[in-house]
């Protein structure tokens, strides 16, 4: 089934042909056409933009632990005047 982002998208890159239909400067089989054409090719774009953002945001629960560190007491006159 097609996406309802296909179909925008596909809209959005077909509007061209659809404001030369309404200055009456092609034909409504044109439109159409350019329409379908339109369809695989937004298709593919936005599959290929979900394949990409695909693994954004999501953290590997299996992965290693992060190693534990204790926090020291730092004198402030060894940061201030390094040896």
């Amino acid at each position: 089934m097609i996406r309802p982002s296909v179909l925008l998208f596909a809209f959005v890159i077909s509007a061209p042909a659809l404001y030369r239909y309404v200055l009456e400067q092609l034909d409504l089989t044109q439109v159409l056409l350019r329409f379908i054409i339109a369809v695989p090719i937004a298709a593919l774009l936005l599959a290929a933009l979900r394949f990409v953002t695909a693994g954004y945001g999501r953290t590997e629960e299996d992965g290693p632990e992060a190693t534990a560190v204790t926090p020291t007491p730092v004198d402030v006159h060894e940061v201030e005047n390094p040896a």
